[in-house]
């Protein structure tokens, strides 16, 4: 009998050819990590339950029936004495996602898995010999609990499995015409970024802005050729850090044969702005971007770079902290095949100081085992430098690549602080008033609201998040124009925290309520952004309001920066900006790692389904709601009506929602959504699985300030 894996047409590939295939391309990826070992063994067994009368029977007479060929290896590496035991997370696993250990009684656990009655497979013995494992899975610590580290292990071995599984079958099907294109080598586009660069590496004129970012380029190049581990780019607002990090990174992976640079940014705007700067040095078919905001499937153009997000086989990747984390503790084969990829790589964490509070126990814990395990190495780069060693062994100490850091940060000072203590609205509209080009940043929507209503008038704007993705954008263009006129027209601008990275604008004056150290400071770079006057004249005042409202999500950052100021420190100052995030971590404690998501792989009892369900880094209790206000909006929105909401048409909604509060422990005084629905506001549309909402009063949205954030309910205002 001939045992087949697959058929297309009169085509067909049989178990051993796939076995054999996968084997070896796992063998490969697992190289990486020196586990070609565990790879190839792992890609041997997983398909053999293929080879039961019910498996070949249902793919030889095409039958839509369900024949579990998973179980199998998990079944046979289970009997196997030694470190076997591992790979059973792994095949049975690697159609329906890492499961949890569990328990017997649990089908979809992994113990349930086990004992399940099955087909019989034996016949796979005639063909396959079990490979030996010879290497021991990570280098182990005496000193502590290998658990959580064999869990990244089985998951990597899991990438490496799936990605493999899924590259062997689409080159069958497609007949070994597959249009995968992996980019040129690291040496090429170190070349292509020195060609760039040739001319600013020429100017050694400290006194000069181009001097200074000339110094630190040079500094992080020659610091490139240093040995893998953990560092460190800490480089004031105009410092260059974008191009400089690139250069640290090529370098580095050239030196150390490294295989791709791997950038990790909190905000889309801002990932969209530096891919844009490594496509224009790099070519854009060696930088692929992974996030939420690209589509590449909408053409068939797009195709390879389509195909190189599913696998990060590019040799620049610019994605989120979101695609990233989430990525490594997944559980489902589609966000976890690009892992193994990761291995080996240069990482940059850009705006490190972002990587979000709830879960920095387990992303600390993450980038421990890529350093130990996986040959990394890690870029920490930001103006706010956080205090992440403690979460990491002694013996990673971050070498800094800026140069004479301190006189760096003197020099490219550009604004004045002042802290103004408190004031009304009254107040600060009246000082809003006085100014020609000011921006004023608050810590609540409904807030900005409120003062831009004071104000309204000709050159004043309002930004926040009640104005869909592409309102924004146009109020952005117009504001930009205003502060860019030759006639100096005047331009007061009343926003939430959202313009405090990624967007390039330029004030005489910001104001700043009270807010954490890293977002004053962020803050600070609209103001005097492009040095055109001098600091004495360019003020960033700090203030509070005299009547307290309630930003739970920010308190503890507002305190601890409070209690700072109330030392009389300054908190621009390197080491007070250290202090800060000491301070923090330590208020938040416990709050590190909110879901305990470390807990749940201690003793054993793995729980990979689990912590892929509840590792969520933004986690919003909101509703999305459409606004239905423009011809495009309009269009699209019957294009989903009659066609489906597709990840590609979700995205493009995307640009006309505004995100809503639902009820909850801190939104009692909010606009809810349930008030909004209740009164008529927004009517839900039947799409099947997912919610999509509409809204279908449009005196509820305005040009100047978005979404109202009131709701007129039986003669009462809900705010």
């Amino acid at each position: 009998m001939e045992y087949l894996a697959h058929i297309d047409g009169d085509r067909e590939q049989s178990v051993k050819e796939h076995l054999q295939g996968t084997a070896e391309l796992a063998e490969k990826f697992a190289a990486k990590f020196r586990k070609a070992d565990w790879g190839y063994c792992c890609g041997m067994l997983h398909d053999i339950g293929k080879y039961s009368a019910e498996f070949q029977k249902k793919i030889k007479e095409n039958l839509d029936i369900r024949v579990d060929h998973s179980t199998a290896g998990a079944k046979v590496c289970e009997n196997l004495d030694g470190c076997y035991w591992l790979l059973t997370y792994c095949i049975a696993g690697h159609h329906a996602g890492l499961p949890d250990l569990g328990r017997e009684g649990l089908p979809s656990s992994l113990l349930g898995r086990l004992k399940k009655r099955l087909c019989d497979y034996s016949a796979y013995e005639k063909e396959i010999e079990i490979p030996q494992i010879t290497t021991p899975p990570i280098a182990m610590n005496p000193e502590k609990d290998p658990n959580f580290a064999l869990s990244v292990f089985i998951r990597m071995l899991y990438s490496c499995l799936v990605d493999a599984d899924f590259l062997d079958t689409e080159q069958f099907m497609n007949n070994g015409t597959v249009q995968r294109d992996s980019g040129e080598s690291m040496d090429v586009l170190l070349e292509k970024l020195q060609n760039y660069t040739a001319k600013w590496l020429i100017n050694r004129n400290d006194t000069t802005i181009d001097g200074r970012r000339s110094e630190i380029l040079r500094n992080c190049l020659e610091m490139g050729k240093s040995s893998k581990g953990l560092f460190q780019l800490t480089v004031p607002t105009g410092g260059g850090k974008t191009v400089a990090s690139l250069a640290f990174a090529l370098q580095h992976a050239v030196e150390n044969h490294m295989d791709r640079v791997i950038y990790v940014i909190p905000y889309t705007s801002i990932i969209e702005q530096n891919a844009q700067v490594f496509r224009e040095i790099l070519g854009s078919e060696n930088v692929l971007e992974n996030h939420s905001n690209v589509d590449y499937e909408s053409s068939e153009e797009f195709k390879p770079m389509q195909l190189a997000a599913e696998n990060w086989d590019k040799p620049v990747v610019v994605t989120t902290n979101v695609q990233f984390f989430e990525s490594l503790y997944a559980n489902k084969s589609s966000k976890c095949r690009k892992l193994h990829n990761i291995v080996n790589s240069v990482i940059i964490f850009d705006e490190a100081q972002m990587l979000p509070a709830n879960y920095l126990k387990p992303c600390m814990a993450m980038i421990e085992e890529l350093l130990q395990q996986y040959g990394t190495s890690i870029v920490l780069c930001t103006a706010t430098q956080p205090a992440l060693q403690q979460f990491l062994p002694e013996k990673y100490v971050a070498r800094e690549l800026c140069p004479r850091r301190e006189e760096q940060f003197r020099f490219f000072e550009r604004v004045t602080y002042q802290n103004i203590d408190t004031v009304t609205e009254e107040e600060m509209a009246e000082k809003l008033q006085q100014e020609w080009h000011a921006l004023c940043i608050v810590n609540t929507r409904k807030r900005a609201q409120r003062l831009y209503e004071q104000l309204q008038g000709e050159g004043v704007y309002h930004l926040s998040t009640t104005m869909y993705p592409v309102h924004r954008k146009r109020v952005l263009a117009e504001i930009r124009e205003r502060l860019d006129d030759k006639k100096g027209k005047k331009c007061i601008v009343i926003s939430t925290s959202l313009v405090e990275a990624g967007v390039d604008l330029d004030f005489t004056s910001v104001y700043r309520e009270l807010a954490g150290v890293d977002s004053i400071i962020q803050a600070a770079g609209r103001c005097n952004r492009n040095d055109k006057r001098g600091k004495e004249e360019s003020i960033v005042r700090i203030f509070q309001w005299e009547d307290k409202e309630r930003v739970s999500r920010q308190r503890q950052q507002i305190d601890t920066t409070k209690n700072l100021l109330a030392e009389g420190r300054d908190i621009t100052a390197l080491d007070n900006i250290t202090e800060y995030f000491r301070r923090l971590y330590r208020i938040k404690g416990e709050s590190l790692d909110i879901k305990k998501i470390l807990d749940k792989f201690k003793d054993g009892n793995y729980q990979f389904a689990t912590v892929a369900g509840e590792f969520n880094l933004i986690e919003e209790n909101t509703v999305t709601v459409y606004i239905n206000r423009e011809p495009e909006a309009e269009a699209l929105l019957q294009e989903i009506l009659q066609q489906g909401l597709t990840k590609s048409r979700m995205r493009k909604a995307g640009q006309y929602c505004v995100s809503v509060r639902k009820k909850g422990e801190y939104e009692k005084r909010n606009m809810l959504f349930e008030e909004m629905r209740d009164a008529g506001m927004v009517e839900a549309v039947d799409l099947g699985a997912q919610d999509f909402y509409v809204l279908t009063q449009e005196e509820q949205y305005r040009e100047d300030t978005g979404l109202k954030l009131e709701v007129e309910l039986g003669g009462m205002m809900m705010f």
